[in-house]
This record gives structure tokens, sequence and C-alpha cells, in this order.
């Protein structure tokens, strides 16, 4: 009888490997796909994309096993040869190459010049064929970027108490209400999909004390924007026993300083290849929602036309207002009206035209919103009746509030938009591995 007992040690060495010191003159093995060929005649510098960066192996005529004709770009080979040192070459070594073994090769060329520092093409085209534009070391340095987000936002959530939930995707009725929904059959019964975890995650309170989750939401919103999609990641907390809102605020604020510090420190070759300075997180400025309409309209002379929200523009605005004045790149606007929020956002109860609530900007997008929670069973009766709104469908979460609820707040977080904004991109779907938006539900 024979067993499995554990993960494969491997004779093929990763590019850290290859990198280390004690490689330095020795023979190795490795493997890669071929990313581009510089035929010099009787010497060919073969560049191998591995998952972790670029490795520069020399072909030499009568040294290597295979001609340079046999290998094009794609192909995948396995490669023994020796470590050489070479400053011109990436990370200042080489492998010299005395076996070449193809492991596969493409059917056809590949569509896209992969090896060019940017891809000359439009973003459609670079949507339309993904698979293989992100082989591409600047496009897949995006999602490195993004892979340090995320692992940013659990570790830091972790360390400070929180537990990992995993809520339904599918629904009996919206989180959020209204139109935008996208609705389905569910085993002939009605159905929709979860435009976000905030029934749950708040249910999930009165277990755990502190819970998150990142996974997709769903808004059937007919936007075709540069900054919407009609699916994206949500990066959710919720947290009891709170003090004020700002305790979510504070909580946002320690996510963010250590996700830039881990960035900075185990993402720093991304950063370089994307050009990223990463923001300021030492302290973040906030400003009620009244007062920074007031600030932007008087400093860029512009009228105030919609009292209850921020239109894009105005985010722009307040954003460049807080640049200009206090060198932020972040800035919470608090207090947004209760008008446009959601029935479950607490009331403000010096001023209940107003909710403890707030947004977060960055370099004048909104990325965040959050705020503290209704907690009281009566008090939610009470907004949902003033709303002309009735329960149904919310028997169960409701019954975590008769059954007594801390009180509590969270946030969710776009994860594309915090990327998109990181790197300075010009468009969301940049930062969407597979967008899917008004008019795309392919790849």
């Amino acid at each position: 009888m024979e067993f499995v007992t554990g993960v494969r040690k491997k004779e093929t060495l990763e590019l850290s490997k290859v990198l280390a010191p004690q490689s330095l003159d020795q023979e190795v093995l490795t493997d890669g796909s071929i990313y581009s060929i510089r035929n010099m005649g009787e010497i060919a510098f073969v560049i191998l994309r591995k998952r972790d960066g670029l490795l520069q192996t020399v072909w030499e005529e009568r040294k290597t096993n295979l001609s340079i004709s046999e290998l094009k770009e794609g192909d995948c080979i396995r490669v023994k040869g020796t470590v050489r040192a070479e400053e011109r070459a990436p990370h200042g070594k080489e492998i010299r190459a005395e076996e070449i073994t193809i492991l596969s090769s493409p059917a056809e060329p590949l569509p896209l010049a992969i090896d060019k520092w940017k891809l000359n093409t439009s973003l459609e085209a670079k949507l339309n064929i993904r698979s293989v534009s992100l082989r591409n070391v600047r496009e897949r340095a995006r999602f490195r970027i993004q892979e340090g987000i995320v692992r940013g936002f659990r570790e830091f959530l972790h360390e400070n108490g929180f537990t990992e939930i995993h809520t339904p995707k599918i629904g009996a009725k919206g989180a959020e209400g209204g139109a935008n929904v996208f609705k389905l059959s569910y085993f002939h019964k009605p159905a929709v999909l979860a435009q976000s975890p905030q029934f749950y995650k708040q249910m999930m309170v009165g277990v755990f004390d502190r819970v998150f989750e990142t996974g997709p939401v769903f808004r059937a919103e007919k936007h075709n924007t540069r900054r919407h999609l009609n699916e994206y990641t949500s990066l959710d907390f919720e947290m009891g026993y709170i003090e004020d809102f700002m305790e979510i605020c504070q909580m946002e604020t320690g996510f963010l300083q250590y996700t830039m510090e881990l960035l900075k420190k185990d993402y720093a070759p991304e950063l370089e290849i994307l050009n990223v300075t990463l923001p300021k997180t030492d302290k973040i400025p906030f400003v009620k929602f009244s007062e920074a309409k007031e600030l932007v309209a008087e400093k860029y002379n512009r009228k105030i036309r919609n009292p209850f929200d921020l239109e894009p523009e105005e985010e722009e605005l307040i954003g460049r207002y807080f640049k200009e004045e206090y060198d932020a790149d972040f800035v919470f606007v608090t207090h947004y009206p209760s008008k446009k929020r959601p029935f479950y956002a607490m009331d403000d109860p010096a001023d209940s035209r107003y909710t403890l609530s707030f947004d977060l900007l960055f370099r004048g997008l909104e990325i965040t919103t959050g705020g503290q929670r209704i907690h009281d069973y009566h008090m939610l009766e009470d907004k949902i009746a003033a709303r002309g709104m009735t329960d149904e469908g919310m028997e169960q979460y409701m019954d975590a509030f008769k059954y007594g609820m801390p009180p509590h707040g969270g946030l969710g977080i776009g994860m594309e938009r915090l990327t998109m904004q990181l790197l300075g991109e010009e468009n969301v779907r940049e930062a969407c591995l597979f967008p899917r938006d008004l008019n795309r539900l392919e790849p």
C-alpha cells in the first residue's frame, strides 16, 4: 500500500531560490513560460515568465541541446543550467542553459505582444482576451497588489479579533432595497442576487461580536461609467460593542496603515513596476457632509445642486481640497443625510435629518460606505414604518434584534475602486480580472 504523505519536494527552483547567493555558479533546474526571445545569432536571450517575475536564460550555439529555432514565445519549458552574475540581466543574474525541455507549445502565435512594457491596445481588446493580456508583467502586477490589499484586510482584522464569515449570495430580498437587484428564479420561487452581506453580517455580530467577509456583490444599475461595475468584490466588516461610529473609521484607518506597510514590504517589485506612490495614512481628516459641500462650493465657486448626496464632481473637489489644504490622500465625509441612507442607519440624536454614517474618499473617489447601525428592535421597527416599508422577507433579520443586539456598526470597501485609485488607473475595469458591466458578460 502506498500513501500520500504531504507536499512533494520539487527539484525545480522558483525565482527567489535561483537568485539566492548560494545558487551563484551552481547548476540549477527551473521552469517557466517563454516571455520573449532575443536571437543574436550564436547566442540568444530567452526570458522566462515565472510566477514571481522574469528570469533571463541564455541559449548558446553548440552549448545548449536544442536549436533556437525550436523555441517560440508561449512555450512552457524546463531549463537546466548554471547561474551566473550578469548586471544587465533582470535581478543581476542569468542561467546559462545546457538542457532545455519543451513541456508544451501554443497551437497558434500569441495574439498580443505581451513582452512589451505597455500593451499597445485598447482596454476592450485587453478584456476580450484577458487570459493572454494578463501575462504581461505590468498587467499582472496590478492583481498582485490587489492580492496584497485583500491579504492586508484579512490579516489586520484577524489580529483585531474578527471572525471571517461566508454569507449567501442568493436571497429572497435585497439588503439595500430599491429596484437595483438582479432577479432570478430559484426552483420556481423569486430570488435576488445579494446587493451586500449587510443583513447577515449584522446578524453575526450577535454571535461573534466582530465579523468580516470578502466576496462578490451585485448591483443591477444601468451605469456605464469608469467607476461602476455590476459585480464587484466588497471587503466588509461589522463590529459590536462600539462607543460611536468613529470607531469604525479608526478601524479602517488601522487597516489602511497595516496594508500600506505590507505592500511596501512584500510587494515592492510590483509597486516599482507600476511606479506606485503609496498614500499617506498616518492621519486621515474627517468632515461633516454639509460642511464638505460648503467648503468646495466656496473654494471652487461651485453651486450646490444636490443637498442630499455627493455628485462625482463634488467627490473629486473634496479630494482636491483636502490634498491642497492638508496634503491628505483620504478624507472621511461623515453625517450623511438620513434620506439617502438605508433604514438600518442610526440617525444622529442631535439632528435626525442626518445619520451617524460616513463615506471614505480616496483621491476624490468614494471607496467605502459605513456607519453605526440601529441596534434597538423598537427603534428599527419605527424607522421601517416611517419609511412606509414592512418587514416582510426580513423576519429573521428582525429576530436578531428582537432577542438583543449590541451597539454596532461596519462598512463595505469596494476592492476594485481601492485598487484603481491606488494604482492611478482611469477605469475600474483595469482593476478587475473579468469585469461585469452593462455590456460585458464574457470572458
